[in-house]
């Protein structure tokens, strides 16, 4: 499987590299390069990428925008953010506007490429690192005890909590069924449940959601 990718940055010297890195993957191949949200905008169009990976923080129209305008304008093509920053508001606003996941600039080509497939593959991706700066930031604002609840139609059990958290560790559900000892479909179930109650439609929505009001 080949994965067409539109590279999203406006730093040319971390763009380009990004380039090269992906270069030495089988899987992924870099079609277009942009150095600002509006030329990718542009840009997807052009070339129908499979993913897209963009940068946050660029003059004229920055990755939040970006992924605001794409999905206004009817793209599915999921978004990859990538930061070096520990911004967790910014973070979270790129998830809201559409994107399917979040990577620190500085992971390995392997967890790259992981997650490019997973998009690629219809899925989202979540990195811990960056799901915990997101929980320490939030800390000072966490909904008060006993609002939780009220922000939900049904709250979440306690074994729902404990399959959340596992998902935002970026554990699939395979590997949560064996680090609970119960079987995938059991999990696969309680991940419909708690998605449903949380109202989102993806695994990331559910975390950010799920911190957003204190539940983790």
């Amino acid at each position: 499987m080949n994965i067409n990718v539109l590279l999203v940055d406006d730093q040319t010297l971390v763009r380009e590299g990004l380039s090269s890195l992906l270069s030495l993957s089988d899987n992924v191949t870099v079609v277009a390069q942009a150095s600002s949200g509006r030329e990718a905008v542009r840009l997807t169009t052009e070339s129908e990428p499979d993913v897209i990976l963009m940068d946050i923080r660029m003059p004229d129209l920055n990755g939040i925008e970006a992924v605001e305008l794409l999905r206004e304008k009817g793209s599915r093509t999921p978004v990859l953010m990538l930061t070096t920053f520990d911004d967790h508001e910014s973070i979270m606003r790129a998830i809201q506007a559409g994107a399917e996941g979040y990577l620190l600039k500085d992971v390995s080509l392997e967890v790259l490429v992981d997650a490019i497939e997973a998009l690629a593959d219809g899925k989202t991706w979540l990195q811990p690192a960056i799901t915990e700066r997101i929980v320490q930031g939030l800390k000072e604002s966490k909904a008060p005890e006993g609002d939780n609840e009220q922000s939900l139609v049904e709250p979440l059990t306690d074994k729902e909590i404990a399959v959340l958290r596992l998902i935002a560790a970026g554990l699939s559900n395979n590997e949560i069924a064996e680090s609970l000892f119960k079987s995938t479909g059991t999990v696969k179930n309680q991940v419909s449940s708690l998605m449903a109650k949380l109202g989102v439609r993806d695994r990331t929505r559910a975390v950010l959601k799920a911190i957003d009001l204190g539940l983790l």
